[in-house]
C-alpha cells in the first residue's frame, strides 16, 4: 500500500499552522464531500482521505508522531484511520466547525426521515469583499429553482380533478412484501410503485407540470450576512431550497460565503494584519506615522531604535468578533525603507555617523514572527 503524505493531499506546507489546515480542509471538504457530488462515485472516496489527513493534523500529538515517524507513528498511538470522524450531511460538516447555530437566524429545524420525500438542498457560493464582511452587508441573489406549479399549486392534478387513494397500498405510501423460508419468515417494508410514497394515484396529470406538481423558476432572495462573517462560513435559508415532487417539505438554501483577497490586509480569524514603510531617521529617532485601518486611518507611535520588520499591535482595530462583542487586533510590521539614491549632503552625514557608531551590529531581539515560528516548530 502506498504511503499517505497527509500535507499533500490538504494541499499545505509541513510548516503550515492549525488554522491553515483547518481552512484547507474545509475547503476541500466543501468540493468533494458526498451531498455536493451525488453523481461521482469518487467524491466520497476523495472526501474520505482528506477527512483522514484533516484528522491527524488538527491534533498535535497525532501530527507530531506523524512528522517523526510517518504513518508507523500513529499506529503506535493505535489510531485507525477507518474510525476518523467523518461527516453524514453538508450541514453536518460546517455545523462542527460551530457555525451551524449561528447562522441558522432564518428558524426551522431539520426535517424528520418519514413521510414524503422532502425538496432538494441548494447551495449558492456568494462573494463579498472583506469592507462588507465588517460592517454586514444584505446582497439579492438570484436562485433558480423547482416550485410548486402555479396552475395546480403543487397537487399535480389538474384543476378540477383531484388524486385518490392508491389501491396498491391503500394510501400508505408503503407496500410489505412477505418471504419464508421454511418456518421462518421476513417481512421487508419500501416504498409503493404506483404512487412512489405519496398514497394517492392521479388520474388526470396537470398540463402545464405534467403530474409533478413543480415548475422552474428563478427567484430574488435577500441574503443578510452578518458582521464579522468568515470565508468559508455559510448561511442557512430554511424553506428557500427546492420544492417536493409528493408534498413533502421544501429543501433549504445554503448561500457559502467567500470573502475576495484585500489589497491591504490578511486576515487571520479577527485579526488584521498589514505592514507599512518607515525611514531610518523616524526608525532611528521614533516619531508618529499613519497606518491604514479598515475604517479609514490611525496614528501609531514609533519609539526611538525601532528595528525592521516590528510588529506593533492596535488593539481592538481588527474584524468583530462573530460569536460576541467587541473586535479582534490589527497588526502592523514596519518596514525601514533604505534610500536608493541619496545626495552630496547626505552621503556626508552618514559617512560621519559610520564614522562614530561603526561597522559592527549588535545582535537584536527576535520579532513576533520569529518567536512564533519558533514556538510552532516546537510543538
Amino acid at each position: 500500500m502506498a504511503k499517505k503524505d497527509y500535507y499533500e493531499i490538504l494541499g499545505v506546507g509541513r510548516d503550515a499552522s492549525a488554522d491553515e489546515i483547518k481552512k484547507a480542509f474545509r475547503r476541500l471538504a466543501r468540493k468533494y464531500h458526498p451531498d455536493v457530488n451525488p453523481d461521482d462515485p469518487r467524491a466520497e472516496d476523495k472526501f474520505k482521505e482528506i477527512n483522514e489527513a484533516f484528522e491527524v493534523l488538527k491534533d498535535p500529538e497525532k501530527r507530531s508522531a506523524y512528522d517523526q515517524f510517518g504513518e508507523a507513528g500513529l499506529e503506535g498511538m493505535g489510531f485507525d484511520p477507518r474510525q476518523a470522524q467523518g461527516f453524514s450531511s453538508f450541514e453536518d460538516l460546517f455545523s462542527d466547525f460551530g457555525f451551524g447555530d449561528i447562522f441558522s437566524i432564518f428558524g426551522g429545524g431539520r426535517r424528520g426521515r418519514s413521510g414524503p420525500e422532502p425538496g432538494a438542498d441548494l447551495r449558492y457560493d456568494l462573494e463579498i469583499s472583506l469592507d462588507e464582511a465588517f460592517a454586514g452587508v444584505s446582497k439579492k441573489i438570484n436562485v433558480p429553482r423547482f416550485e410548486k406549479c402555479h396552475v395546480c399549486n403543487g397537487t399535480g392534478a389538474e384543476p378540477g380533478s383531484s388524486a385518490e387513494k392508491c389501491p396498491k397500498c391503500g394510501g400508505t405510501g408503503e407496500v410489505r412484501t412477505v418471504r419464508r423460508m421454511g418456518f421462518m419468515q421476513s417481512v421487508s417494508i419500501g416504498q409503493c410503485g404506483m404512487c412512489h410514497g405519496t398514497g394517492r394515484v392521479i388520474k388526470k396529470p396537470c398540463r402545464s407540470c405534467g403530474g409533478t406538481g413543480r415548475e422552474k423558476v428563478t427567484r430574488t432572495v435577500e441574503v443578510k450576512v452578518p458582521a464579522g462573517v468568515d470565508d468559508g462560513q455559510y448561511l442557512r435559508l430554511a424553506g428557500q431550497g427546492e420544492a417536493s415532487e409528493n408534498g413533502g417539505q421544501t429543501g433549504d438554501l445554503y448561500v457559502v460565503i467567500s470573502i475576495r483577497e484585500h489589497p491591504v490586509f490578511e486576515r487571520h480569524e479577527n485579526d488584521l494584519f498589514c505592514k507599512t514603510v518607515i525611514s531610518i531617521p523616524t526608525a532611528v529617532l521614533g516619531g508618529s506615522v499613519e497606518v491604514p485601518t479598515i475604517t479609514g486611518k490611525a496614528k501609531m507611535q514609533i519609539p526611538p531604535g525601532t528595528q525592521s520588520h516590528t510588529v506593533f499591535r492596535l488593539k481592538g482595530q481588527g474584524m468583530p468578533k462573530l460569536h460576541g462583542r467587541g473586535r479582534g487586533d490589527q497588526f502592523v510590521k514596519v518596514v525601514v525603507k533604505t534610500p536608493e539614491k541619496i545626495t552630496k549632503e547626505q552621503k556626508e552625514l552618514i559617512e560621519r555617523l559610520k564614522k562614530t557608531m561603526g561597522d559592527e551590529i549588535p545582535e537584536t531581539k527576535k520579532g513576533f514572527f520569529e518567536r512564533l515560528k519558533e514556538m510552532g516548530s516546537r510543538q
